[in-house]
């Protein structure tokens, strides 16, 4: 049962995708979400909004009018029978009427009941307001992303907030993980939890590199249009087309994960633009990672795609060498794509009240055995309520048929039981966007053996975020951004160390006779295994799924690349940025034309790609605990891409209107002011969001401007929203000389939505409600020492997540529990392992 606004509608979504039967109960005019444009014929319905198609997709309507004692009574009937409870009223909405969770707890004891809120209920921000922007700004992801600085170093534009209800996804991602780790719980236990969720939190943790590089090295990071925030200005990563749409010829900032330089060459060649890069001093790398060098190449680059026409499709070329080259798309030129159509990526979806069939957003990964839910269209206001009160009866709980293997009692360092404790996760994942797959299911108790080998290190353990040579002591030291060491070996890498908390790593060589027999016989054993390889891979390994199959019946296989196995991208190179530019994601965020997009600086798609693919394993573990059976699973860092488009593909296939830019400004859920605005410092900037008069009025009060309250242009919304840029204007007169912190605070304390936005160093360093909720760990690690590692960014009560999982640390070092998993785990003897060392084997 979902009891929610903006906050937990994607949580649903998701839910209801996945198979749950998800019933909205909403009050008698409908939720608040029913009045968020865009609107069918842009006129606005009760039945008739985009933003309520899209996110309700799957669910069911029921009206229930929680102030009268009827309503009360119906929804503690349907929580008596209910699995999960999704609730993002404010704070005492359910314990004023006696249905807050200890009451329904009483009657239901097995009841999941998930707390989706702005800051969380406790802490110092508990009481604040927030918005999707402001939401964005205070958890760092605006701070990444934007365009380059002028040539002096200054920022003559506002941090940029990807657009569609981002914050909102990710604290729905978050939520579905939970709820899915607390159902496996219950099947064993037949107890319920509550779980709490920080929209803040969970968002402060979205960001990629610019907290390690923080936290380790004290290194701040600078936006840049269309690549990652980086400490220092990168070459440039868009390339603009003959008619003004762009192409993102992407170089990976890995340097040990580069593109092909002969692949680059042969493209430049076939259309004789290569200039002097034939010449031989190219033919060394050291000579091209030169920033003048650089600089020059992506001239000759951009050279290319200058003279072509965007439907050109040279990206199809320079993928055809092996170059992971992406087009800029809207979210709109995906849906014609016969890769996406293969993979049942969109839905034709029929709504019977209006005689008209629709394109909707579909499945997030390819299943056939399971595949992803494909209706009821979204539902009308209050279309399920009597069918649902006579349906939602008691019924006999699920029981586990597949009995653990392993011990499903051990409890974390807290003391306190994991959720999914003796579940075993055989893990050939590489980089974030699988690898940090793992890290939520070892935070649950799973036992996460990472198999790796020199041979193809991952890439992740020379990336960014490097520990200093000196350890915590020189970077407690430091006042001053410390220099980014050399790498000397695998096992220096903070970022890779987070990623991979938790986890075991076993060093075997997979290109060895020996070396696969072992992994077979630890699949044979394990629960599930994960891979982000290149599609084929395993197939070429002789490790495809009917092998894997055969190995064990019951097994799980859930495989990511960049577009998927099955379809007709099976072969492109991707990586997060490149799946952005397929998927719409970088042309949604940043300024109006005639501005390029700004795109998400930083791989945004790993972590959803991580995210997705946790949800993946979660869920089917739970199918697996309940019916003994396995599945195979093919999932891409695209498709999540295209899903987080939100209304784009609908606005689109109902209105005829493709995808604009919006900047930082509020269309579908009205605001003005709503952006970015200058305060007192160098680059730094205050969000500010005002939906109603009373929030106008207490924001002009705090400006010491009252009187625009009474101006024609600014009296009522619809006016402001037709003068923004005048009203932008004004406000940041006004901001400017403040302290954004000490303007947040003044804001917050009238009820108006507004937070500063925050670097890394705010986050790590002062922010309280960060702190509060405790959301970094101190975790060992063997090289590198003790560091702070982020923790899950939601509260368990009966099962908290402990981000060390069952092992108590932080990322493993190379092969470091080679030797327990070979002895303590298959039972091999020392002669034995000593003979596969000799071997190459291990």
């Amino acid at each position: 049962m979902e009891l929610a606004d903006e906050l937990g509608e994607y949580c649903g979504k998701l839910l209801a995708g996945l198979g749950a039967d998800v019933v909205k109960a909403e009050p008698p005019a409908g939720e608040v979400t029913r009045g968020y444009g865009p609107f069918q014929n842009d006129i606005p319905h009760v039945d008739r909004s985009l933003y309520f198609w899209h996110y309700n997709f799957g669910k069911r309507s029921v009206v229930i009018d929680l102030d009268t004692d009827d309503g009360r009574d119906h929804f503690a009937a349907l929580a008596k029978v209910a699995d999960v409870v999704i609730d993002t009223r404010r704070r005492d909405h359910l314990a004023d009427r006696g249905l807050d969770y200890p009451h329904l707890a009483e009657t239901n004891p097995g009841l999941i009941y998930a707390r989706i809120s702005p800051f969380g209920d406790d802490g110092p921000w508990a009481d604040y307001h927030g918005s999707d922007l402001v939401h964005l700004a205070l958890g760092g992801v605006m701070m990444n992303c934007g365009y380059d600085p002028d040539p002096h170093g200054v920022y003559d534009t506002p941090p940029i907030a990807p657009q569609m209800w981002q914050s909102y996804q990710i604290a729905g991602e978050m939520a579905v993980m939970s709820i899915l780790g607390a159902l496996s719980y219950r099947l064993r236990s037949g107890r319920g939890q509550r779980l709490d969720v920080s929209v803040h939190q969970a968002v402060s943790t979205n960001t990629e590199t610019d907290m390690p590089d923080w936290v380790f090295l004290r290194q701040e990071h600078r936006r840049l249009t269309g690549r990652h925030s980086m400490p220092a200005s990168t070459v440039p990563s868009l390339s603009i087309t003959k008619d003004g749409r762009y192409i993102m010829p992407y170089r990976s900032y890995l340097s040990s994960f580069g593109a092909s330089w002969e692949g680059e060459l042969r493209l430049l060649r076939k259309y004789g633009m290569q200039s002097d890069l034939e010449e031989p001093r190219y033919a060394d790398a050291n000579y091209r990672v030169q920033p003048q060098v650089m600089d020059h190449i992506a001239q000759v680059t951009d050279k290319l795609v200058g003279r072509l026409l965007f439907d050109r499709d040279i990206w199809r070329d320079a993928q055809a060498e092996g170059l992971p080259w992406a087009p800029i798309r809207r979210p709109e030129e995906n849906v014609d794509d016969d890769h996406w159509r293969a993979r049942d990526t969109f839905y034709d979806v029929h709504h019977p009240e209006l005689g008209e069939t629709y394109t909707y957003i579909g499945a997030r990964w390819y299943c056939p055995e399971v595949p992803w839910r494909q209706g009821p269209r979204p539902p009308l206001l209050g279309e399920h309520t009597s069918q649902v009160l006579d349906e939602w009866t008691p019924r006999t709980p699920l029981r586990p048929t597949r009995v653990p293997r392993r011990d499903s009692a051990a409890v974390s360092s807290r003391g306190t039981p994991f959720a999914l404790a003796g579940v075993r996760v055989v893990d050939l994942s590489w980089m974030l966007a699988s690898a940090g797959a793992g890290r939520f299911l070892a935070a649950m108790g799973a036992e996460v053996i990472k198999v790796e080998h020199e041979s193809r290190w991952d890439s992740m353990r020379f990336g960014f975020g490097l520990c200093p040579p000196g350890g915590r002591a020189q970077r407690e030291r430091a006042h001053e951004p410390i220099p980014t060491p050399e790498v000397t070996d695998p096992n220096q890498c903070g970022n890779f160390m987070e990623v991979n908390a938790g986890k075991l790593s076993l060093a075997l060589n997979l290109k060895h006779p020996r070396g696969r027999e072992i992994l077979e016989d630890l699949i044979r054993q394990a629960d599930m295994v994960t891979e982000g390889f290149s599609p084929g891979t395993m197939e070429r390994m002789g490790l495809g799924y009917d092998r894997l199959r055969e190995i064990n019946p019951s097994l799980i296989y859930v495989q990511q690349s960049g577009f998927g196995q099955h379809g007709t991208y099976g072969q492109a190179r991707a990586y997060g940025p490149t799946a952005q530019g397929f998927s719409g994601i970088t042309d949604m965020s940043g300024l109006p034309a005639p501005f390029p997009p700004a795109g998400i600086g930083y791989s945004y798609l790993d972590w959803f790609g991580a995210y997705n693919m946790a949800n993946a394993m979660l869920a089917a573990l739970y199918r697996q605990a309940v019916t003994g059976q396995g599945c195979h699973i093919d999932a891409s860092q695209g498709e999540i891409g295209i899903y987080l488009t939100g209304t784009a593909i609908l606005d689109h296939a109902v209105n005829g209107r493709s995808w604009t830019r919006y900047a930082n400004r509020s269309p579908y859920k009205p605001a003005a002011p709503c952006g970015a605005y200058r305060t007192r410092g160098e680059d730094r900037w205050i969000a500010i969001t005002a939906f109603t008069d009373e929030q106008w009025a207490a924001l002009v009060a705090e400006l010491g401007q009252p009187a625009w309250a009474s101006w024609p242009e600014f009296a009522t919304l619809a006016s402001r929203l037709a003068h923004q840029d005048k009203l932008d204007q004004l406000v940041e007169e006004e901001t400017r000389c403040r302290d954004g912190f000490e303007l947040m605070t003044a804001l917050q304390a009238r009820s108006v939505p507004a937070g500063v936005c925050q670097t890394a160093r705010d986050r790590y360093e002062s922010d309280p409600q960060l702190s509060s909720d405790g959301w970094m760990v101190e975790l060992e690690q063997t090289d590198i020492g003790r560091w702070p590692v982020k923790e899950v960014p939601v509260r368990m009560s009966e099962t908290p997540t402990y981000i060390g999982g069952p092992y108590d640390r932080s990322g493993p070092s190379y092969g470091e529990d080679t030797d327990y998993v070979l002895h303590t785990i298959l039972g091999l003897t020392r002669a034995q392992t000593d003979q596969l060392r000799e071997s190459g084997a291990l």
